[in-house]
């Protein structure tokens, strides 16, 4: 797995633990855990934001990383 492949599976994951904030946050009827749980997905969204600038400038320098260029020559191979 080249590191352009763990970058955006981690992202994905980022974005997917986000995801489960945020439907916390709508779920539950405590205030204090409601306000906890938008927190979180907003510090998480930042990290996202920031591992997706990362992963834009890795692919910009090393374009041999990029990982949805790479999934989609390897469809065509097959």
């Amino acid at each position: 797995m080249t590191i352009g492949e763990k970058m955006h599976q981690t992202l994905a994951s980022l974005e997917g633990v986000k995801a489960n904030m945020k439907t916390f946050a709508l779920d539950t009827q405590d205030q204090n855990a409601k306000q906890m749980f938008s927190q979180y997905s907003q510090q998480l969204e930042t990290m996202c934001q920031g591992l997706q600038s990362r992963c834009n400038y890795i692919e910009q320098q090393e374009p041999q990383y990029k990982v949805f260029q790479q999934a989609q020559q390897q469809q065509q191979q097959q």
